[in-house]
């Protein structure tokens, strides 16, 4: 779900078997990214991953870095993640959205050369765009909970807001 006007372009890692098999984003129950984005402030309600289309209403769009289907992110290799960080590269050239947020920290660091990276706003940029590096929400990653999920999704929102 990509479009252009876009404030935030959210990028999964890639469809789990729940998401692959339902053809939706963060479709799986335990995922955590659809309460996390109506938590911090992205959507005045809960929306379900059904409702993926009215992101770009909200000047929201939603992708992943692989399209492959896996039971776990873990099952990717270094290549397929830098790979698909030089087109996902390119989408965004055409594009041009204000932000682009990452959800999970090591895929990140694999796919875009970057081992030493943290949580939040990075100092490098991808396509000219601002990128933030969120915790990701799959019921399968228990190292941050829901409230640092939300915390950190909240800081991106009120970036974009402010106009960083």
């Amino acid at each position: 779900m990509l479009g252009e006007g876009l404030d935030v372009v959210f990028c999964g890692i890639n469809p789990g078997r729940w998401s692959g098999a339902v053809g939706h984003h963060f479709a799986h129950p335990g995922n955590r990214f659809w309460k996390a984005l109506y938590h911090s402030g992205f959507t005045d309600e809960e929306l379900s991953p059904e409702d993926e289309r009215r992101l770009l209403d909200l000047h929201l769009g939603i992708t992943n870095l692989v399209r492959r289907t896996t039971a776990t992110a873990a099952e990717l290799t270094d290549d397929e993640l830098r790979r698909a960080a030089v087109r996902l590269e390119r989408k965004l050239r055409r594009l041009s959205p204000n932000a682009l947020a990452i959800l999970g920290l090591g895929a990140y660091r694999t796919a875009f050369g970057r081992p030493r990276a943290t949580l939040g706003l990075q100092p490098e940029r991808v396509a000219a765009c601002p990128v933030w590096v969120l915790p990701n929400p799959s019921g399968l990653q228990a190292t941050y909970g829901l409230e640092r999920i939300v915390a950190e999704m909240a800081a991106l929102r009120r970036a974009v807001r402010a106009g960083e």
